[in-house]
């Protein structure tokens, strides 16, 4: 069994973004393969970074944990919206607190947006930062567009083409994370 969890990188009041995380959750959840939570920004409240994690002797409440989840990681999901073209700052704060966490890890993306480019900006964008971070950002990925319009509150989508790219989504991340999986298991 693979560990992924999802972050859900928005803490923005009356964010549309939680739809998609319990959409992509309840999926994954139902796969037999995965284990998998939440890892809601929200709830973690980190401050602007003023030194990665490996450097602190201080850190914020809830940050050794995220870090302990992230480093047990066989891979992440990462749900965002698009904010003015690109991710949200408080994704940003809380990716660059730790560093050797994502090394090799696999990264998939799952993009929303109210309009109707489902948050490509922000995907091609982010993607540069996971490489950035010695991630690998997974090819595939699940924009979402007028998100607030696409799920209702529970998560469950309105549109039934959902269904079928989500699984196709998460067959992908765990093609990676098990062709990752075993190349660590080899030393590599």
């Amino acid at each position: 069994m693979f560990y992924i969890p999802i972050i859900l990188g928005s803490t923005r009041r009356g964010r549309q973004s939680v739809k998609a995380a319990r959409f992509i959750y309840e999926r994954m959840r139902q796969n037999e393969q995965i284990e998998t939570e939440v890892l809601d920004l929200l709830e973690f409240n980190f401050p602007i970074m003023e030194e990665r994690l490996r450097l602190r002797d201080d850190p914020p409440p809830g940050l050794r944990e995220f870090s302990e989840k992230i480093a047990r990681a066989d891979s992440v999901v990462i749900v965002t919206p698009e904010y003015n073209n690109g991710y949200p700052g408080v994704l940003k704060n809380s990716l660059d607190y730790l560093l050797p966490e994502y090394r090799r890890k696999p990264i998939a993306i799952v993009t929303v947006s109210g309009g109707g480019f489902g948050g490509l900006n922000c995907l091609a964008q982010l993607r540069l930062v996971t490489l950035g971070m010695g991630a690998f950002p997974v090819p595939a990925s699940l924009p979402i567009s007028r998100v607030q319009d696409s799920f209702d509150e529970d998560g469950n989508p309105k549109d039934p083409s959902y269904e079928k790219r989500a699984k196709a989504f998460i067959d992908e991340v765990l093609w990676f994370t098990e062709a990752i999986a075993t190349q660590k298991a080899k030393g590599q």
